[in-house]
């Protein structure tokens, strides 16, 4: 499941539920909804089900977590920490699967994560341990299967990914993430989008370009369809899309 933003009334339902029950934000976050927020019907609902606690509740172990990977001079787990993070889930920090972990911490920035970041991440997913996040790791993977989540983690991506004080994304970190991004939904014109800006453009990607590629990738996945493309009915297409349609069609089209 996607991660779902709770509106500052929904928090305080949630706080106020976890406080009778202990349950987990997730557990709480649940049962509210299958209640239509109605906190004494969703904690009535919580204790007739029989439900019990998460272990996700458990924030001192979560807290003892982030300090194992937690930097010596700075409250912050940074690249060195992200890479035993890394280690101990048995992933490489290459693998798309962190990037939808970060995409639920909500993660500013790469290769690194502020204390409340992995707190509430960690708490969100339902998870207090390296083995509960481990055993997460398939239905993790598997939101890249879902068209909306897949969306969101691509545009969240794009923030994530550039530098700090930086609006647009550097080319060789948008390349290597459109190469990870589209290794799992294959657009077959990866390759040859990434070889065109790489020879013809060689400077940082907008926002608009990033956002709008994923667009264009699900009309033109073909050479028939680049074919059949026609820019014009769409006049906001960013003028990248433009000249990479232009150039793979040649001059004679």
């Amino acid at each position: 499941m996607g991660k779902t933003t709770l509106s500052t009334s929904q928090k305080q339902q949630v706080g106020q539920f976890q406080g009778i029950t202990g349950a987990s934000k997730e557990q709480a976050a649940e049962c509210l909804q299958a209640s239509q927020w109605n906190v004494e019907l969703a904690i009535n609902l919580f204790f007739n089900q029989g439900l019990t606690a998460g272990t996700s509740n458990d924030n001192s172990a979560i807290i003892s977590l982030y300090e194992r990977y937690r930097d010596k001079q700075e409250d912050a787990i940074l690249a060195d920490g992200v890479g035993c993070f890394c280690q101990d889930l048995q992933v490489d920090p290459s693998d798309i699967v962190t990037l939808v972990i970060s995409w639920h911490f909500q993660a500013a920035t790469m290769c690194e994560f502020s204390k409340d970041e992995f707190v509430e991440g960690m708490e969100e997913l339902g998870c207090n341990s390296i083995d509960n996040l481990r055993h997460k790791l398939p239905q993790l993977r598997s939101e890249l299967t879902n068209e909306k989540a897949f969306r969101d983690i691509y545009i969240y991506a794009y923030g994530f990914a550039c530098e700090k004080g930086q609006k647009c994304l550097q080319l060789d970190t948008a390349v290597a993430m459109w190469q990870l991004l589209f290794s799992e939904q294959g657009w077959p014109l990866v390759k040859r989008w990434c070889q065109f800006l790489e020879t013809n453009h060689k400077l940082a990607i907008s926002k608009d370009t990033w956002s709008q590629l994923l667009d264009f990738a699900k009309i033109v996945r073909t050479e028939a369809d680049l074919q059949q493309f026609d820019a014009s009915s769409n006049s906001a297409w960013p003028y990248l899309i433009d000249d990479f349609v232009d150039q793979l069609r040649g001059p004679d089209t």
